[in-house]
């Protein structure tokens, strides 16, 4: 796990979940690989599953497309670095949002660009309108999700990943619940939306491949402009 997803993890915690133990939070993909969320999350009742054994794995699934849990039974549902693993990730999604309840949020962290990673498999990147679509696919599927916010984060580290973030809520009539926003207060990041309007947040036309000559241009403007800011302060 990359310090992007983690500092994506802290935002979404901060804006959308109180300190209640009661809250009932299942990581879908969560081996630690690097690190993990576990401790980030520590005051809440926390479970993490995955498809193999190993540290930060409480419960095992056979099938990554049918999760042991009756329906409606989590407040939060989060996945990081996994969706571009999985095959059929459409599924997992009716799959989460079968088990949360009808105000409960998915919290979905996942790459937009960079390297050819395996795990086993490396499938697919994730562009804006991403968590758009698997709305309406929820949709089609008899539920009422709604995304709350979506938006591509600008990575500054080690790694040019530039994640995917969207959070959405399952059922579209709650979405009251929630009144703030990351991008209420975040900066680094392109082509974000919030359920409150259909304006696209600090657009930019080439964030996604690292292939485009644009991108590469846009992405050294950018953190030149980071550094910039930095120095400042």
């Amino acid at each position: 796990m990359h310090d992007s997803a983690i500092e994506s993890i802290k935002q979404f915690k901060n804006t959308y979940l109180k300190k209640d133990k009661k809250i009932k939070i299942l990581e879908v993909g969560s081996l630690s690989v690097n690190s993990n969320i576990r401790k980030i999350l520590r005051e809440f009742d926390y479970t993490g599953v995955d498809i193999v054994k190993g540290e930060n794995v409480d419960i095992v699934i056979q099938d990554p497309y049918k999760y042991p849990f009756e329906n409606n039974k989590f407040d939060v549902v989060i996945s990081i670095s996994t969706f571009e693993h999985t095959e059929f990730f459409w599924l997992s999604y009716l799959e989460i949002l079968r088990i949360l309840k009808p105000d409960g949020l998915f919290f979905l962290n996942v790459p937009s660009n960079s390297k050819y990673h395996r795990h086993d498999t490396d499938n697919w990147r994730f562009y804006p309108d991403s968590g758009i679509s698997l709305e309406k696919w929820g949709k089609r599927n008899n539920y009422n999700p709604k995304v709350l916010e979506h938006y591509t984060n600008i990575e500054y580290g080690r790694d040019i990943w530039n994640d995917y973030v969207s959070i959405t809520i399952k059922d579209g009539q709650y979405v009251e619940k929630y009144k703030k926003r990351i991008l209420d207060n975040k900066k680094n990041f392109t082509n974000g939306r919030t359920n409150k309007s259909d304006k696209i947040l600090n657009h930019a036309t080439f964030p996604q491949d690292q292939s485009n000559f644009g991108w590469k241009l846009y992405f050294k403007w950018r953190k030149f402009i980071h550094k910039l800011n930095i120095n400042k302060n």
